[in-house]
């Protein structure tokens, strides 16, 4: 008799085989067959045990005994997920860059090894896997991030000193256009594919949020935000933005196509709320912190997690099909490295050492490799003057450096 499966997620009919993908089984694969299953892990080589035994328990009639099968999947499945932190293991890469000015944000292209480091008047191109500059975007003054667009081959990046925007051909790196900005205070930058806009935070009076056509280079909104000073923003891919209130400690909701602001929560145990980014298959807004992250149920407007991690957070990575969160403390000099385990249910897996002032991240979803750049600064001179808080400003940039965290 021939037996017909079904996926597990009820996604694919699939007759004789099933092939689950999980985030840290890499490829477990099931085989069935008429007078047995075979498993085959790519990964957990310390399963090959357990799998036997399961063969031994399964060989024998499937059909007759189809809830014993499920039960025994299952159990597997947990302790792959349960080991799975046991099981990474993280290096961190460290190229010498070089070239003038200091940094804020970084983008790190999908796929093709490229990050794009802000360096203050210009952008800088860099070939993550080795470490070599590849090219350069000029006459970008006080720079902060960076934001691709691959289905118009732009690129963007947000200019503080000049309240513009600058668009370029990823290609050739070259400028189209500069865009002005009339709220200024440009700092953070996205892309949302939902409503198929450039997402721009500002550190304006009030704070803004503003929309840019991708493709023809045009503002299409803005929004008014309660703080004057946003910082990262998220899209959930269904019509909302995200954005945090770094001196409000608050996450404001706006609608991605009317540019409305729809609500306001608060971020009680998240203080200095910078960084964010937004799980889509769990539905959660992580939120990264200086101390202690959040993860918020955008259902309810609420805190439902929280993570515990360094000093010094001014952005967060995401990596959505390895559920794994970096969030990179430039006073503390590291990056932790958290495991989604549910939605409501998180497992720090690495704390890894970066270097001291490396406060941002960007990761390449693809090649699952996260990125930071940091300037090393030499002593400031003692005869300069002091800025508005009454501190020295930066010595010269003596030294630039990539990291890199792989596993």
């Amino acid at each position: 008799m021939k037996t017909t499966f079904y996926c597990i997620n009820d996604r694919f009919r699939i007759p004789a085989s099933v092939t689950l993908f999980m985030s840290q089984c890499r490829a477990i694969t099931v085989c069935f067959r008429e007078f047995g299953i075979k498993f085959k892990f790519s990964k957990f080589k310390q399963f090959d045990s357990r799998l036997t035994e399961i063969k031994k328990q399964l060989i024998y009639s499937i059909e007759d005994d189809m809830k014993k099968f499920f039960i025994l999947v299952a159990l597997l499945i947990g302790n792959c997920i349960s080991s799975s932190s046991q099981a990474q293991n993280f290096t961190v890469q460290k190229y010498s860059i070089g070239g003038e000015g200091g940094t804020d944000y970084l983008t790190a292209e999908p796929g093709t090894g490229r990050v794009f480091v802000s360096r203050g008047s210009h952008v800088m191109v860099i070939d993550g896997n080795t470490g070599i500059v590849i090219g350069d975007i000029p006459a970008t003054p006080n720079t902060h991030g960076i934001a691709l667009v691959a289905k118009y081959n732009h690129g963007f990046t947000t200019n503080g000193g000049d309240s513009t925007i600058t668009m370029f051909d990823l290609t050739t790196l070259i400028t189209i256009k500069k865009i002005k900005i009339p709220a200024g205070g440009q700092d953070g930058i996205m892309y949302d594919d939902f409503s198929d806009r450039i997402i721009l935070t500002n550190h304006s009076k009030p704070g803004t949020v503003t929309a840019v056509d991708p493709n023809a280079g045009v503002i299409t909104g803005e929004a008014r935000l309660e703080d004057n000073s946003p910082e990262g923003a998220a899209s959930d891919g269904k019509g909302k933005l995200f954005v945090n209130n770094e001196s409000k400690n608050t996450i404001q909701v706006i609608d991605a196509k009317t540019m409305n602001v729809l609500n306001t929560w608060p971020l009680d145990s998240c203080k200095g709320p910078t960084g964010i980014a937004y799980d889509r298959s769990a539905d959660r807004i992580f939120s990264g912190c200086s101390k202690m992250s959040a993860v918020v149920n955008p259902g309810i407007g609420k805190i439902v997690a929280t993570i515990p991690n360094g000093l010094g957070v001014d952005a967060l990575g995401w990596d959505p099909s390895e559920k794994l969160i970096y969030i990179p403390a430039g006073r503390d000099s590291n990056v932790t490295i958290v495991h989604e385990d549910s939605p409501d249910r998180y497992s720090v897996v690495a704390t890894v050492t970066t270097m001291t002032g490396a406060k941002t991240i960007s990761v390449d979803p693809i090649k699952h490799v996260a990125y930071l750049f940091q300037p090393q600064y030499g002593a400031p001179s003692p005869n300069a003057p002091l800025d508005r808080n009454g501190r020295r400003p930066r010595g010269p940039v003596i030294g630039a450096f990539l990291i890199v965290i792989k596993h």
